[in-house]
């Protein structure tokens, strides 16, 4: 059973689809089951394995959503002792730990622009565990000589990209392109998909003329705000691989803790 469960998760993760495993931890006296015993809980509801059955299962499904949705592994403690395990036909004098924690799919991180930040963003970013994709419409900059480490690479236009490409709460958005135009182009788009992360880089002003760009275009400013602009944390980077490592420091932040930085300061700063 434990190498269908982990071929299931290699598969999920490999489709982008997030899961819940459950494993026993630790029995004391008698229980219903044994150490190490797994069950796995799709993101759509469905189960692989067992860890006992009964309402310890059921207890064990209800808090994998909540694993699922914050992405944080938890430890649950059941006495089969108890007069409440009674009702679901659990008396078994024995009490189990049971570790649930999270399966997620790889990351993807998609690069637009094929500069020298992207090769190094793109390098980093794939050491980091990401899955790296290029978007450039330079042909001679987007190939796999120069990111031998992308999963994809779009090389003919921005737009080619966009139509192929569907963003979802695993995708990070790195927006570094050759100019302000294509940056703004990209941050259009970006910000109307489902994207975990986008970052876009650039000056102050820039930064301040897209967002009133856009603005005036009707685009709401919570949608604007989604984006971390300049892109990267704040750690003086000056050099491509400096640069690349604050973004993808960023990312890795978003990735682990969900932090999310107060896009409106960074807005009024700008226009200070």
């Amino acid at each position: 059973m434990d190498a269908d469960i982990f071929e299931e998760i290699r598969r999920l993760r490999l489709e982008g689809r997030k899961a819940v495993l459950a494993t026993i931890v630790q029995i004391r006296g008698s229980v219903p089951s044994f150490q190490t015993a797994k069950m796995l809980v799709r993101d759509d509801g469905s189960t692989l394995g067992s860890v006992g059955g009964g309402c310890v299962e059921a207890d064990v499904w209800a808090a994998a959503q909540d694993v699922l949705r914050e992405e944080k592994s938890r430890i649950m403690n059941f006495d089969l002792t108890e007069e409440s395990m009674a009702e679901g036909g659990l008396i078994c004098g024995g009490k189990v730990e049971i570790f649930v924690e999270p399966i997620l799919p790889i990351p993807e991180m998609i690069i637009f622009g094929a500069g020298h930040i992207s090769t190094q963003v793109s390098k980093i970013a794939t050491i980091a565990g990401f899955r790296t994709t290029i978007v450039d419409n330079r042909p001679v900059f987007a190939n796999a000589e120069r990111f031998p480490e992308a999963v994809a690479i779009y090389s003919d236009t921005f737009e080619e990209a966009f139509a192929a490409i569907t963003p979802t709460e695993n995708t990070y958005l790195v927006i570094v392109t050759r100019g302000h135009q294509e940056d703004e182009n990209v941050l259009r788009w970006a910000i109307g998909t489902n994207a975990r992360y986008i970052g876009m880089i650039g000056s102050k002003r820039k930064i301040r003329t897209i967002a009133d760009t856009l603005t005036k275009e009707g685009i709401e400013r919570e949608r604007i705000e989604r984006a971390h602009m300049p892109i990267g944390l704040e750690v003086g980077a000056v050099t491509p691989e400096e640069i690349a490592v604050a973004i993808v420091a960023e990312a890795i932040q978003i990735r682990r803790v969900g932090f999310k930085h107060p896009m409106s300061k960074k807005l009024f700063q700008c226009q200070s």
